[in-house]
């Protein structure tokens, strides 16, 4: 029997903390989301692996350099289309604890500001699936649905 098979998109968040607070950048002209906190994050690009496009993503957003080895996987959350409007996404959330350089707003056609914030005390003005992947984070809840 042939099934039906649909288009996933797969993205990487990158999880950067220093001092119990976690680094957010503010979308703008994007089209989506504007004018809410997200993570430094992207699609991950044809022939890339999850870790190789999480690299190349932080370096073009917020300047830092990272090597992929020392990434911890922490969370996947699959979105369905309900959720995200267009298609499915698988959404794979990684903890970057070590990096070279300063954080710098490196797209400030896409972002308005990079800022930390602590993780006790974040902003009403979230992505939502990015709010509750947050909260998982720190739950250590490896696998979750958004809808």
């Amino acid at each position: 029997m042939q099934g039906n098979h649909h288009a996933v998109h797969c993205a990487v968040y990158a999880i950067l903390i220093s001092d119990k607070k976690i680094l957010l950048s503010l979308r703008k002209n994007t089209g989506w989301m504007d004018g809410c906190y997200g993570l430094p994050s992207g699609h991950v690009e044809e022939s890339e692996t999850l870790k190789s496009a999480l690299v190349r993503e932080v370096k073009e957003e917020i300047g830092l350099d990272i090597d992929e080895t020392t990434l911890t996987f922490y969370h996947v959350m699959h979105r369905n289309k309900k959720a995200v409007g267009d298609r499915d996404h698988v959404d794979f959330y990684f903890k970057v604890e070590y990096w070279t350089g300063e954080p710098i707003n490196t797209e400030p056609t896409k972002c308005d500001s990079i800022q930390w914030f602590d993780l006790d005390d974040l902003p009403d003005n979230i992505v939502p699936n990015v709010k509750v992947a947050i909260q998982y984070y720190r739950s250590k809840l490896i696998f979750s649905e958004f809808e």
